[in-house]
């Protein structure tokens, strides 16, 4: 939840049945062109501007995930937030991610800390917040750990560099402009903020967030508008495919994509760079997905594939 506890109207009946549709069209985008970004605001796979055309992702399971009971184990263990020296070579060799899990749990027991303004370019907003959580009390700060720990783990088999913004190791924090700047210091070359939504009851699905072009104070995403958008594309035709979740039916027009303006974490951000909401923690179909080991795997899998994608061209 990127700071923002608005909730959008409740949707029409008839807009599930589109987002399901769609759902299945990014999907063939997929097996077809590779997910690749255009300049456009739809999902429509593109060639990559100066990336040598597509390339076929990898192959995934299509099948939808199945919900179960609540499973809140970690099967990829935490550790430091700097990637640890290693061996592994791959396709993703030489190449730096930095992951960003929202939030922090920690977080609601530094109100004060969390509450400061700091500046996000255009204006000035709070430094964190306490994210959202299931009905049932499962934080969305605890989601978003387990699912950057299994991306990470995905990404390091490919040989990438992979950098978390934290990993469980500080009281609260880091504030929004940190996590911009961790990215920025790596000289990442891909950025995802990971989270989940606490929207109404009935609004479901993931949606990509891509930068908008904001120029303003020390925020200026003129060059890193286009590439997030390829970036943003290709990881929500691979979510789909992957865990079989359609994209929101509240957010993005059914395209799986929203662009936003006033998010720090993306005006700040001078490498290519996207927030995903992997669901609804508030609506109690998709609270069972996001409380299910084996659905968390699907999602790290769909992440980790839009991001090699992206990176391989």
């Amino acid at each position: 939840m990127p700071y923002d506890t608005s909730v959008p109207p409740a949707p029409h009946p008839a807009r599930r049945r589109r987002a399901l549709l769609a759902a299945a069209a990014l999907g063939c985008v997929c097996l077809i062109a590779g997910c690749g970004g255009g300049s456009g605001g739809g999902a429509a796979a593109q060639p990559r501007e100066g990336g040598g055309g597509t390339s076929s992702p990898p192959s995934l399971s299509p099948s939808p995930a199945k919900s179960g009971p609540a499973a809140r184990t970690t099967s990829v263990p935490p550790s430091p937030s700097k990637s640890a020296s290693r061996t592994v070579s791959g396709p993703l060799s030489g190449k730096t991610v930095v992951i960003d899990p929202g939030h922090n749990p920690r977080n609601h027991e530094h109100t004060r800390e969390i509450g400061r303004q700091v500046d996000i370019g255009t204006t000035h907003k709070e430094c964190d917040t306490t994210g959202t959580s299931t009905d049932s009390g499962y934080a969305e700060a605890e989601f978003t750990l387990d699912v950057s720990h299994r991306l990470r783990a995905l990404l390091r088999a490919q040989g990438a560099e992979v950098v978390l913004t934290y990993d469980n190791d500080r009281p609260y924090g880091p504030c929004i402009d940190e996590r911009a700047r961790i990215g920025n210091d790596a000289r990442a070359d891909a950025v995802v903020s990971v989270h989940a939504d606490g929207s109404a009851v009935g609004n479901r699905g993931f949606h990509v967030i891509l930068p908008a072009l904001v120029r303003g104070g020390a925020a200026d995403t003129s060059k890193i508008v286009q590439p997030s958008r390829d970036l943003g594309t290709r990881i929500a035709g691979l979510f789909v495919r992957a865990t079989g979740s359609a994209p929101s039916n509240y957010v993005g027009g059914n395209t799986g994509l929203d662009t936003r303006k006033d998010l720090g974490g993306l005006n700040l951000s001078t490498v290519p760079k996207v927030f995903i909401e992997c669901g609804n923690m508030r609506d109690p179909k998709d609270a069972a997905l996001l409380t299910s080991a084996g659905w968390r795997r699907k999602a790290a899998q769909g992440i980790a594939d839009g991001i090699s994608s992206y990176l391989r061209g």
